[in-house]
């Protein structure tokens, strides 16, 4: 079978990414160090709620940038989060009702940044937020080039099933005190960069060897065949490895052919949330971010066990899809 998307929406989607920075395997000198943090995980539904960056030249810090951001939009009752995102980045009601409105923070955000090659830690995720953002405030495409340490993470160390940023910073001894704060989250990054650079040397020879061994290992894959032995699969694929319940009517393909998806790519299908569980995908119609009591129980069980450090995300079902752009810009291609 091979992996194609003939879906409406999807292929309008393809358009939008082809505007978009690319997705670098590379280890640059000079670099910005980026995170965020959001109401929610869907760029459709969802604000950003606090924005940073460090700007690197050489590996040596040269500036850094971070501001909070009001949310246009509020619950019934006038707050902007929910219990749920307060207790996971501590950021509160009251810390936004007094933050700058967007479209300021977007523009000097965009000047720090410059041209320069963006880093993070599961970086599709801030990409697809900040791009979205600074085409509705600025009018304007985020086309840097961008570099995802997760993959690198999973590509040197394959036998470890949880590759977040809290994992990294536990394997390296780095300080993870003030995560979920965007700011903090950028130097824990940066700082698990750095290991993971050393890594790359002492496994590799080299990071020029680091990186021609993921070049072949790319070109020895065979993703798009559904009966690819389990070695075929791209191990630094989000998706790979990973446990995946969907839950209500999906918009945009049957949930059989969603969870053909996941098997394909390597991932594990299951029918309910556990504590094994890394990803609920909720169908758009059921991911209800402005309705506070609306949540599914499958939702409220996944944000608890988050809460308790569990390696499980709530995602709608657009971000589901994003997670295959590789995928869908390979198959234009061919």
């Amino acid at each position: 079978m091979t992996l194609t998307f003939s879906l409406s929406g999807i292929t309008e989607a393809q358009k939008i990414i082809r505007k978009k920075g690319k997705n670098l395997f590379s280890v640059p000198s000079s670099y910005c160090i980026i995170d965020i943090e959001t109401t929610g995980l869907s760029p459709d539904f969802d604000s950003i709620i606090e924005v940073s960056a460090v700007k690197y030249i050489d590996g040596k810090e040269v500036g850094n940038f971070t501001s909070l951001i009001k949310p246009e939009e509020t619950y019934d009752d006038g707050t902007y989060i929910d219990d749920f995102i307060e207790k996971l980045t501590g950021i509160t009601n009251e810390m936004l009702s007094n933050a700058p409105e967007p479209l300021p923070v977007f523009k000097q955000f965009k000047d720090f940044i410059g041209k320069n090659i963006l880093i993070g830690h599961n970086i599709n995720f801030d990409i697809n937020f900040l791009y979205d953002n600074f085409e509705y405030y600025l009018s304007e495409k985020l086309d840097n080039d961008f570099v995802d340490t997760m993959r690198f993470s999973r590509f040197i160390h394959p036998e470890e099933a949880h590759h977040r940023l809290k994992d990294l910073a536990e394997r390296y001894k780095v300080d993870y005190s003030g995560a979920h704060r965007s700011l903090n989250d950028c130097y824990i990054t940066h700082a698990c960069y750095e290991h993971l650079q050393k890594e790359m040397i002492q496994s590799f020879g080299s990071i020029e060897s680091f990186i021609d061994s993921w070049k072949k290992h790319k070109r020895d894959l065979k993703a798009t065949d559904t009966q690819a032995s389990k070695d075929s699969f791209d191990i630094t694929h989000p998706i790979y490895g990973k446990v995946c319940v969907f839950t209500g009517t999906l918009e945009k393909m049957a949930r059989k052919d969603a969870m053909q998806l996941v098997a394909d790519i390597g991932g594990i299908n299951a029918d309910s949330v556990t504590k094994k569980t890394n990803y609920l995908i909720l169908a758009n119609n059921t991911y209800c971010p402005l309705i506070k009591d609306g949540k599914s129980n499958k939702q409220k069980k996944a944000e608890k066990l988050k809460l308790e450090g569990y390696d499980i995300e709530v995602i709608p079902e657009n971000v589901f899809y994003d997670m295959f752009e590789d995928n869908m810009q390979s198959t234009e291609k061919n």
